[in-house]
């Protein structure tokens, strides 16, 4: 008789004790130290299911997906609460992208049995961010408040991606266990580079996956990882060991206020404010618009536009062009269509929201962060001599922060 024959139903697998897991560590490269561990889906041998992405692929063509992964959930946080002896553990968690985006609800639940002495980081792949940044975004932070950190897997399986990581701002980044095995090439070398500045900015940690060899450990160094994974120390075991308990580096930083501010009001005392009309600041825009088409590694482009009546035919052309070389370009406005142009993705502002009286610009990605935000002083003459108060600024913090505030308008647009 067939595996197939034999295969158990996938309703008899999503009963409790259907699935479970084994436990991978994660090791400081530098010390040697276990300080969490990723609990990774399995099937009991007799089910006749050959693997987890089998069961993940059957549950999503079923819509159960949500209810492998409360299972999933449910037997790796009873495992951490028990197998654990009661020691403190921190437990890497994986999440498929369409529940995160789509039955948070689902996570919440389950996060909320989980044992005092067991710290949480949920994991989502790379793909999750091009697909729908504002839905994992809104995901994220939903988690975050309840005290799970984020780790972003499979980083550098598209470079192009590496311009959503200071949007996500995950406290993990996980680099594709691929580059391992290509770390001299110079693609490779640019997307660690890229990781490794995000890593030193954020204070995220860096954990290199595919680890076998001393000869891996030391190729994961020089891609600047910080932790490591692999068969050099484990295939994933069914309990626990002991291991050093260090929950700050696995804390969750929650981005917060800046989702509902406006880039204008993120501006905060301090910074010189200047008075130009629009013509003047037009050139600003587009050079902003030609440095993101000239970054080695392509950044994203947010723009906003007060009210669609600005978003212009010749504006449509730039903006079409932009679409056609950067990971993500998104125009908002009042009145903003879902698609202004090929690639564009809008949103339309309320009325009332204080960004319809603001016109702004964000470049923001892996090397790259540059803003102009203005705000409309009123004017009733001609469009091209109404004035602004504005500031452009380079200052990483300040653009990720007026990124974050369109992305909270994407989100619900």
């Amino acid at each position: 008789m067939s595996a197939i024959q034999t295969k158990v139903s996938l309703d008899t697998l999503l009963r409790d004790g259907g699935v479970y897991c084994v436990y991978q560590p994660f090791v400081d490269v530098d010390t040697g130290a276990v300080v969490a561990f990723e609990a990774l889906l399995r099937a009991p041998a007799e089910s006749g299911w050959q693997s987890p992405m089998e069961m993940i692929h059957a549950a999503r063509a079923a819509g159960r997906l949500a209810d492998l992964e409360r299972a999933s959930l449910r037997a790796s946080l009873a495992d951490a609460a028990h197998l654990s002896e009661g020691r403190p553990v921190t437990l890497f968690v994986n999440l498929e992208p369409s529940t995160l985006t789509s039955r948070t609800d689902v996570v919440l639940d389950v996060l909320a049995t989980r044992a005092p002495h067991v710290q949480v980081v949920v994991e989502i792949t790379e793909r999750a961010l091009a697909e729908d940044v504002a839905g994992v975004l809104a995901g994220a932070e939903r988690l975050r408040a309840a005290g799970c950190a984020i780790a972003l897997d499979d980083v550098g399986v598209r470079p192009e991606s590496l311009a959503f990581i200071p949007l996500l701002r995950p406290e993990v980044v996980k680099l594709d266990l691929g580059l391992l095995r290509t770390v001299k090439d110079p693609a490779t070398v640019a997307v660690a580079g890229a990781v490794r500045a995000y890593a030193e900015q954020a204070g995220a940690e860096v954990v290199a996956e595919g680890i076998e060899s001393a000869e891996d450990l030391t190729r994961a160094l020089v891609l600047g990882a910080t932790l490591g994974q692999g068969w050099l120390w484990s295939r994933g075991e069914r309990w626990f060991p002991p291991a050093t308990f260090r929950p700050e580096r696995f804390t969750a930083q929650p981005i917060g206020a800046a989702l509902q501010a406006t880039p204008y009001e993120l501006i905060g005392a301090g910074r010189r404010v200047r008075y130009a009309p629009k013509d003047l600041l037009v050139p600003v825009s587009k050079t902003l618009e030609m440095m993101a088409l000239q970054a080695a590694v392509p950044p994203i482009l947010l723009a906003a536009f007060e009210h669609v009546q600005f978003f212009r035919p010749s504006t449509m052309l730039r903006f079409t062009e932009l679409a056609a070389h950067l990971p993500f370009v998104a125009a908002l406005g009042v009145d903003m269509p879902v698609s202004p142009a090929p690639g564009v993705r809008g949103a339309a502002l309320a009325v009332q929201d204080p960004m319809a009286t603001e016109w702004t610009v964000v470049v923001l990605g892996a090397h790259t962060s540059a803003a102009l935000m203005a705000r409309d002083l009123g004017d009733a003459g001609p469009d091209r001599e109404r004035q602004f108060e504005f500031v452009v600024s380079y200052d990483r913090a300040l653009v990720t922060a007026a990124a974050h505030s369109m992305i909270g308008r994407l989100a619900v647009g």
